[in-house]
């Protein structure tokens, strides 16, 4: 599709390869959700070529969700104070060099380490890439198609990780996953570096009436950086340690415990400091609160989704690494082909009904996939669900984003794209402990009935779905309520828009 020359009166930069910028963009978001997928299908491989213990093996998926959702809000705010395009080619250089460290790790520390430090760079590559997307493409058709692309390599990305995943570890190993990052990161931050304006969101600061600009320093809120950033942390360690331990395990209560402490710090710090890491007109200027919730909502099924299907295909199907891996292509497709069409669905329908009809049309997916079966197969049980829920995910998605940075002030971009971000990967982390939990405790209960080990891993997987399924039907009913509150109008996506 041919996108608009795009102009950015405001910092004067234009670029007259809005294609290629937006390529380089989405690469580097497709490259970040890759690398949270890839592991899944190869960690029974990288257990034992790496001698991990299960909790080892645990935390090569948990050091890097666990650095990237941590540091997302931390990540936008320096790319606004130092420049979007400086922090992303930043975070994509660490990015690749940790990736290929871990692929070269000989020990399980070197490992795990190594993924903490790409979730680093994750936490940088994500928001700022946002954050210079909204800043290259203004609101109206141009931004839509942009957002719409955006939507389709993040749907992408993920199921792209499990078939890669797959491909990789059964032709050369474990260690090609990370090497194949590596690489790909490497392209991206020479596209990056070509193909995006230098002086796209350069961090620089309006001046004032007196013809003074603000010190970026004094700007800096670094009490409350770091307690948010500590408070996720605890969250989000104390959730993964839910998933191992149960929610009555004493260190998890005390994770927990300590996040709720460290936010109402985070809270009361915010209140006194003159310029917060949150500030307030980030929420009063735009639609970002409700965008926001809705998001941490689809996070939470989104997240798990990934999570569960591959282990059905796997345990319960049988399917080899690279069968499970091949058979998420149809449900990239489906990802694909519905953010491309997400903008024009909103432009017909409005962007209420298009937001409400996705959120509905993912949970008849889930509901349709709680119905497998032992005895069941691919074909039967598998293609027809993933088809719905990818074309459901991806309109979501793409307009919870629209809705969740538009609006926001070119100086808070960068943050605006850290905090949808950070409640995607924070209620996906909820989302899959609780899940998690309740998949082991419907499984050990068939279990105990008598029932046959297929079975009763059925038996959760189609409990974990179920649930899943009357989440978003609960988020498209908020959606419908947050329009009525906001004056009994559409939510006003900028996807809708027609000039």
């Amino acid at each position: 599709m041919r996108l608009e020359l795009v102009v950015q009166k405001h910092s004067g930069t234009i670029t007259d390869r809005p294609g290629a910028a937006l390529a380089a963009l989405a690469g580097a978001q497709f490259t970040v959700m890759l690398a949270t997928s890839i592991v899944n299908v190869a960690l029974p491989q990288i257990r034992s070529g790496a001698g991990l213990s299960d909790g080892g093996t645990t935390w090569v998926v948990n050091a890097y969700g666990l650095a990237f959702g941590a540091l997302l809000l931390a990540g936008g705010r320096a790319a606004d104070l130092l420049g979007g395009r400086r922090v992303l080619l930043a975070g994509l250089a660490l990015f690749g060099a940790s990736s290929l460290a871990a692929g070269l790790a000989s020990t399980p520390e070197v490992l795990i380490a190594a993924r903490a430090v790409q979730g680093l760079g994750a936490a940088a590559v994500a928001p700022a890439a946002l954050a210079l997307l909204m800043a290259l493409f203004p609101p109206g058709p141009g931004r839509g198609r942009a957002l719409g692309v955006w939507g389709a390599v993040s749907g992408a990305g993920g199921a792209a990780g499990v078939l890669l995943g797959g491909a990789l570890t059964q032709a050369w190993g474990w260690p090609w996953i990370f090497h194949a990052v590596a690489g790909g990161t490497a392209l991206v931050l020479g596209g990056v570096a070509v193909a995006v304006p230098a002086a796209a969101l350069s961090g620089a600061e309006p001046a004032t009436p007196s013809g003074a600009r603000p010190s970026r320093r004094a700007r800096f809120d670094l009490p409350g950086t770091v307690s948010v950033t500590l408070a996720l942390t605890a969250l989000v360690w104390g959730l993964t340690g839910a998933r191992r331990s149960g929610w009555a395990d004493a260190r998890v209560l005390g994770a927990l415990a300590l996040a709720a402490v460290l936010l109402v710090v985070f809270a009361l710090i915010e209140r006194r400091h003159p310029h917060p890491l949150l500030p307030p007109r980030l929420f009063t200027q735009a639609r970002v609160g409700a965008g926001n919730a809705l998001m941490a909502l689809l996070g939470s099924v989104w997240i798990a989704l990934f999570f569960f299907l591959p282990l059905h295909q796997q345990q319960v199907l049988g399917s080899s690494p690279l069968v499970t891996g091949l058979g998420q292509l149809p449900l990239a497709g489906a990802i694909m082909l519905g953010s491309a069409s997400a903008p024009r669905i909103a432009r017909r329908i409005g962007p209420t009904a298009t937001v409400t009809a996705a959120l509905l049309a993912e949970a008849g997916g889930l509901l349709w996939l709680a119905r497998i079966s032992t005895d069941g197969g691919y074909l039967a049980d598998v293609l027809g669900p993933s088809l719905l829920i990818g074309l459901g995910l991806s309109v979501a998605f793409v307009q919870l984003t629209a809705l969740s940075v538009e609006g926001v002030p070119r100086t808070d971009a960068g943050l605006a794209g850290g905090l949808v971000n950070t409640a995607r990967q924070t209620g996906g982390a909820v989302g899959l402990a609780v899940l998690a939990t309740v998949a082991g405790s419907v499984t050990a209960h068939a279990e105990d009935s008598g029932r046959p080990h297929m079975e009763a891993l059925t038996a959760g997987y189609r409990t974990v779905f179920g649930i899943s399924a009357a989440v978003l039907m609960v988020t498209a009913a908020l959606a419908l309520l947050l329009a009525l509150r906001a004056g009994r109008r559409p939510l006003p996506l900028p996807l809708a828009h027609t000039s």
